[in-house]
């Protein structure tokens, strides 16, 4: 069955719940008896059954889930009390020490990952990667922002800017806005013809479809904020001199066209939202809320284990030798401003 919002209905694929498919945390590290060959040939073995899968429900995601219940942050708050300072700082510092994990498996195994993150203007995109990423070894996971394409860019395969920066074995990437933008910023502001939006709409699930078989997990979050929180939001930004830079012309047009990309991105869910690359939408009118419930439902996606290695132990350092640093006033010195009491 066809739904017009999400695509299809919940018991044709079991999407719907935020823990539909989560980790499996093993008591065994590869230092402990899992080996790094093990779990690469058990990820090798079926690389886009396994992405599959991570759309399936499980066992192991309803573990993850029972885990960290109690604490209703898996629930949207409906009285428009904001999560306490406290609750979000102890959760997040406990979900970031899980994405930490979670990307020692994905180095380990040569798991890919893509995460886009679309939504209204100030809805908190940027404030989550923030959260998703700053624990992460940079070296396997990267932000990924693209501007306006060029006139060169104009000319190629829609896609193709994008494709070049998809992740290789063991890497995460993090698009802030995507190829969706054609659906969405695009087609409102008139940057592109009907003809060009329908033919996006049509070759978009192929084009995702292509990536899962290939073995590549494509998560695809929407975050929604209302209007009224959206001028909150606005206004704190033109309030704060630090940030009036998040505020752009395009931004201030967008917000007279909120039906319009209300209607744009109804007609986008019923296009894109398949199966291999379901559509999940996180309610962002409180910030915290959503940052945590989308961690959380990033480390729900992905079967990662604790790969985590030993801590090693520091060795003596080694004499220095004959060695003697050059004279100090040899040397160039940023000055210090902060002088010492």
């Amino acid at each position: 069955m066809f739904c017009p919002f999400f695509g299809f209905a919940r018991h044709q694929w079991n999407v719907a719940d935020p823990f539909v498919m989560g980790h499996k945390e093993s008591k065994k590290s590869k230092h402990n008896g899992k080996s790094k060959e093990t779990a690469q040939a058990n990820v090798s073995n079926s690389r886009s059954d396994a992405v599959m899968q991570a759309l399936d429900g499980s066992e192991h995601n309803r573990a993850f889930s029972a885990e960290h219940d109690g604490d209703g942050l898996d629930r949207p708050s409906s009285n428009g009390v904001r999560l306490k300072k406290k609750i979000y700082e102890s959760e997040l510092e406990k979900l970031q020490t899980q994405l930490v994990k979670m990307q020692y498996w994905i180095k380990e195994t040569g798991f890919r990952m893509i995460i886009l993150f679309e939504g209204r203007d100030a809805a908190g995109k940027g404030g989550t990667i923030k959260r998703l990423t700053e624990p992460l070894n940079p070296r396997g996971a990267r932000v990924v922002a693209l501007g306006t394409p060029s006139d060169r860019q104009k000319t190629q395969w829609y896609f193709q800017r994008y494709v070049e920066h998809f992740p290789a074995a063991g890497e995460i990437v993090v698009f802030d806005r995507s190829w969706y933008n054609r659906a969405g910023v695009e087609r409102v502001m008139g940057f592109c013809t009907p003809n060009e939006v329908e033919a996006f709409l049509e070759d978009c699930p192929q084009f995702e479809r292509m990536l899962v078989r290939s073995g590549v997990l494509v998560l695809k979050y929407w975050f929604s904020v209302s209007d009224t929180e959206q001028e909150i939001r606005f206004q704190s930004r033109i309030d704060d001199p630090t940030r009036r830079w998040k505020l752009s012309p395009m931004d201030l047009e967008a917000r007279n066209r909120w039906v319009e990309f209300s209607q744009a991105k109804d007609k986008m869910f019923a296009s894109t939202n398949i199966p291999e690359a379901p559509w999940f939408s996180v309610e962002a009118d409180d910030k915290r809320r959503a940052r945590l419930n989308c961690l959380r439902h990033v480390l729900s996606k992905v079967p990662w284990e604790d790969m985590t290695p030993p801590a090693i132990e520091l060795p003596p350092r080694p004499k220095q030798g004959s060695y003697q640093r050059p004279p100090m006033n040899e040397q160039f010195f940023v000055p210090n401003h902060y002088p010492y009491d």
